[in-house]
């Protein structure tokens, strides 16, 4: 069962509570009777595996270019 955090936008009381999937949000403060709001806080997702890199489609055998400092310079010490 999932667990959503509320948060009163009358008193700012804050609180978590386990509710399936098929109940209805909650509407009202258990303080106050002031309305609530869901807190949506930030997803953890991490992609593991192969296919997720922009790397992974590249062929092994291809040589992959690099830029080193002296070439970036565009100075030459040939005369």
């Amino acid at each position: 069962m999932p667990t959503y955090s509320y948060r009163c936008t009358q008193c700012d009381h804050a609180f978590d509570i386990h509710q399936q999937f098929s109940d209805a949000s909650l509407t009202e403060c258990p303080s106050c009777g002031g309305k609530l709001r869901k807190v949506f806080g930030s997803l953890g997702v991490t992609f593991n595996g192969s296919g997720f890199y922009r790397t992974d489609s590249r062929s092994s055998s291809k040589p992959v270019p690099s830029t080193s400092a002296s070439d970036a310079g565009g100075s030459s010490s040939s005369s």
